[in-house]
């Protein structure tokens, strides 16, 4: 049996839409746009404004540290500077469960919380951000807990309490229900209304206007759901899309030939190593003692290997049991292309921001060949391709996204495309996706991203995309190093507009807090 589970598509897709209601007739007869929201903020129009960008936070407190309480700590300085705060997903670990939301949202965010003082008040399902959270969904976010695990864990509690057990993974009872906890934090659960509430619920929350409709007015401090899993909203005369990628990055089939042979028997061998890998970090992890700080910290990263080891392996299970025509949310990606086509029309915009949880381009160890990090890349780009076919000399000489930021894997990353052959060529990429979680290192091939094409008859190895920063573990033993990160992001007046990267780090090392800014990129 799986330690977790992660929904198919079709129910990812078909619970979300029974939460929002949506296309319902109450909606469609008041023309309302459920695919974006406004500000109800006369700052919202200002061409210079500034953001914060978080991802993988939603990590407990560790034996002698938060790294995530670290970062929302420093984050506060920027709080009033920074007009909203977007997360790249992983809200929640390890398996999004509602039990998870206080110790791991609700408290470290205190500050950006109305009525955050008292933490222990607040349900999960009716926090209302004074700073605007605005997040999209990880796969944890999404993931299930087989109920006889849920069992094991609580009934186990008292008895690792007794024994010191050092292995606390942070599951409870459940998981995420198919991600329905992170719905009824952030979404606007139309589903949880009756007949006669739902009419005066969209009268009063869904009466901005814009060009696509009525749409959810976001209402700082009073009003901040959004109002659905994927979504768009303008700032400052910047298009942000918020997308969902768990919902199309299955992978793409193991071809039936020879080769196809091949790799099957490779990844069946590889999950064979993962499981004996397992178990042998678990009867490390019960020689440790967590009362001396240095195996204390060996036994935060065996916890965090343990994650990894089964991520890894979900991705391999999903790559052996992908579908020769795999469920792909089409609906979404065929939103964003007519999102972004309809941007490039409107004289009003002068750039463009994407969102979304699994980064299409990365060099962090565990994530850079992972079969889901290539169909989001081969997904995005037919995207794009149809996009820019359509927009034509519209674009000029410019990229059809001025920045594209992720999350997924733990680090902090600053990449850039070269000559893809597609139209994601020449874009900026940001991952940011340590800010709280368990951090990774690079991968020892180094920062070039290759592909193989065919040129004549025979293949060749191109450089697609090079690493230009890179923020994760390093260093090993005493010399260790875990720099957590945040990104802020300022956008300049102008068109096409200027955006200034500066990240911000938190970095543990020898079991002491360093902070510091990393040096600004102009992009």
């Amino acid at each position: 049996m799986k330690f977790v589970s992660d929904p198919p598509v079709s129910i990812k897709v078909s619970k979300m839409k029974q939460r929002v209601r949506w296309q319902s007739p109450e909606i469609v007869e008041r023309g309302i746009d459920q695919t974006r929201f406004a500000f109800a903020d006369s700052e919202a129009d200002q061409p210079d404004f500034s953001f914060l960008v978080v991802g993988d936070t939603g990590s407990g407190t560790h034996h002698r540290h938060h790294p995530q309480r670290k970062i929302a700590e420093m984050m506060l300085s920027h709080h009033d500077s920074c007009r909203f705060m977007l997360h790249t997903g992983d809200v929640v670990y390890l398996v999004g469960s509602s039990e998870y939301y206080p110790d791991n949202f609700v408290k470290p965010y205190r500050e950006f919380l109305v009525n955050g003082d008292q933490t222990d008040h607040i349900p999960y399902d009716q926090m209302v951000f004074k700073l605007p959270i605005l997040p999209v969904l990880g796969n944890h976010d999404y993931y299930d807990l087989p109920l006889i695990y849920g069992i094991l864990a609580q009934v186990t509690w008292p008895i690792r309490r007794v024994f010191r057990s050092t292995l606390d993974l942070d599951v409870g009872w459940h998981g995420s229900e198919q991600g329905r906890a992170y719905a009824k934090a952030f979404l606007d659960c139309l589903q949880l209304l009756n007949r006669n509430e739902l009419g005066p619920h969209l009268d009063r929350h869904y009466r901005a206007t814009t060009d696509s409709g009525r749409c959810l007015l976001y209402e700082p401090g009073q009003f901040t759901r959004l109002p659905n899993r994927y979504y768009t909203f303008r700032n400052g005369g910047i298009d942000f899309f918020a997308l969902d990628s768990n919902t199309f990055n299955v992978p793409l089939p193991i071809p039936k030939t020879k080769e196809g042979d091949r790799t099957r028997r490779h990844l069946e061998k590889r999950r064979d190593e993962l499981e004996r890998e397992r178990l042998e970090l678990l009867m490390q992890e019960m020689q440790l003692n967590r009362d001396i700080p240095e195996e204390d910290e060996q036994v935060d990263d065996i916890n965090a290997k343990l994650e990894q080891l089964e991520e890894v392996k979900i991705d391999i299970d999903k790559q052996l049991e992908a579908d020769p025509n795999p469920t792909v949310d089409l609906e979404q990606l065929d939103w964003l292309r007519q999102r972004l086509i309809e941007s490039w029309n409107n004289p009003e915009v002068r750039g463009r921001v994407i969102f979304f949880h699994h980064p299409p381009y990365v060099t962090e160890a565990t994530k850079w060949h992972q079969a889901q990090t290539l169909a989001i890349r081969h997904r995005l780009r037919q995207v794009l391709d149809s996009v820019a076919e359509t927009v034509g000399d519209l674009a000029k000489d410019r990229p059809l996204v001025d920045l594209i930021l992720s999350g997924h894997a733990h680090c902090l990353e600053y990449i850039r495309t070269g000559e893809t052959g597609h139209a994601d060529s020449n874009l900026n990429w940001v991952v940011c996706g340590g800010s709280g979680f368990s951090l990774r290192r690079q991968r020892e091939e180094g920062p070039d991203v290759t592909e193989n094409f065919l040129n004549e008859q025979t293949e060749e190895q191109r450089v697609v995309a090079r690493s230009h920063l890179f923020l994760g573990r390093n260093g090993h033993g005493s010399k260790k190093r875990r720099p957590y990160s945040f990104l802020r992001v300022d956008v300049k007046e102008g068109c096409p507009p200027k955006f200034v990267l500066r990240p911000y780090v938190a970095e543990r090392f020898q079991h002491e807090w360093h902070t510091r800014e990393v040096e600004p990129l102009e992009i």
